[in-house]
């Protein structure tokens, strides 16, 4: 797995020649999200807010 960073808990990957548009995969605990480069938007999944 190509993993970027891992911060707090958060593993960030990216895999390469994946589908447009370009995004990121963000892991943390039990959730997943795919979520978009240029807008920061998730794309699929969920992520709980930090409380």
């Amino acid at each position: 797995m190509p993993e970027l960073s891992r911060f707090l808990g958060i593993i960030i990957t990216m895999y390469y020649n994946d589908h447009p548009p370009p995004h990121f995969h963000a892991r943390y605990n039990q959730q997943k999200a795919i979520i978009d480069i240029e807008t920061l938007s998730i794309l699929e999944g969920k992520l709980s807010p930090r409380i």
